[in-house]
């Protein structure tokens, strides 16, 4: 972590999502998106899409189908990707990924593969100010084969072969939480992820979240701020910011949305013509809810309820 980020003051840093996409993405800039199966920063990723953020270099730990980097892949605005691996779930692969690896459509992208373990490396070695991380697992695999970043040396304390895998601090990194104070104490329940390495890593960090509440609010539970104020440059609030997917104790994710997108997407005519509608048809993530329809997007938020008191869906 940088000496710039523990320098921060405790300020109000409360912005739309429009002004912070606007204030820290550029076109080229190496971005990261949170959240690993839940909690993925859907809204964000909308309104890169819809600023056309262009010739971005993504990585991630592991993206996840239908929610988050493919769209950006879809749309063409991706050159290049390091990731372990797109997880389709129960929705099946990705279509757009697929097409860009495969085909080249809309256009071709660079991939820099890692394992899903070495990736969340990656994130931890520039957290802790470190130029790599030193692992054994890498050894048993190609994939050091395929990746020259990959450095396998001696170790030398014991002579034996170790694999380096090099910090990633991505230019900007948006993740999602369930509640966050206005001067960026983020908290999160569930899983963690590697989210609490990824805002140290961060050149600058924006957090989306479910409520904004009040730093004494934050305090009471003060174990539960995976995320300090010092790491985070914006503060969005973003009902419903990871639809498609869920956010623990909030919402589960909408599979019948998620199934719906696989027959969509399943062709390129087809995603742009969803592109044009739900991103570049709406000005904003409200927008996106209110077209969706605020009516479905509760009934999720009251099956979560449900959930956690009666321990099933009724």
């Amino acid at each position: 972590m940088t000496p710039e980020k523990i320098s921060k003051p405790p300020v109000k840093k409360v912005m739309t999502l429009k002004e912070a996409v606007a204030t820290f993405v550029s076109d080229g800039s190496y971005v990261s998106f949170g959240g690993i199966g839940d909690r993925t920063p859907s809204a964000a990723v909308h309104e890169v899409a819809r600023q056309r953020k262009k010739n971005l270099r993504l990585v991630s730990d592991t993206a996840v189908t239908f929610a988050h980097d493919s769209i950006l892949i879809g749309l063409g605005l991706v050159d290049k990707f390091e990731i372990a691996y797109m997880w389709g779930g129960i929705w099946g692969p990705d279509p757009l990924y697929r097409r860009a690896v495969e085909k080249g459509i809309p256009k071709p992208i660079e991939l820099e593969e890692y394992s899903n373990f070495t990736a969340g490396m990656r994130f931890m070695a520039a957290s802790m100010g470190l130029p790599f991380m030193p692992t054994k697992s890498l050894l048993g695999s190609d994939i050091p084969v395929h990746n020259p970043n990959i450095k396998i040396i001696d170790d030398p304390y014991t002579g034996e072969p170790v694999a380096l895998v090099p910090a990633s601090h991505p230019d900007v990194a948006f993740i999602h939480v369930q509640r966050c104070d206005p001067i960026g104490n983020a908290q999160i329940l569930g899983h963690v992820g590697n989210d609490d390495c990824l805002a140290r890593a961060a050149r600058r960090v924006v957090i989306t979240t479910e409520e904004i509440v009040p730093t004494e609010e934050i305090q009471r539970t003060a174990n539960l701020t995976y995320i300090p104020y010092y790491c985070v440059d914006a503060v969005v609030k973003v009902p419903f910011g990871s639809h498609g997917r869920g956010c623990a104790y909030c919402y589960p994710m909408d599979v019948p949305y998620g199934l719906q997108l696989q027959k969509v997407w399943s062709t390129a005519e087809g995603f742009e013509k969803w592109a044009e509608e739900w991103i570049y048809g709406v000005d904003d993530w409200e927008g996106y809810c209110r077209k969706l329809g605020w009516e479905r997007l509760s009934r999720l938020a009251m099956a979560e309820r449900r959930y956690q008191q009666y321990g099933e869906v009724r």
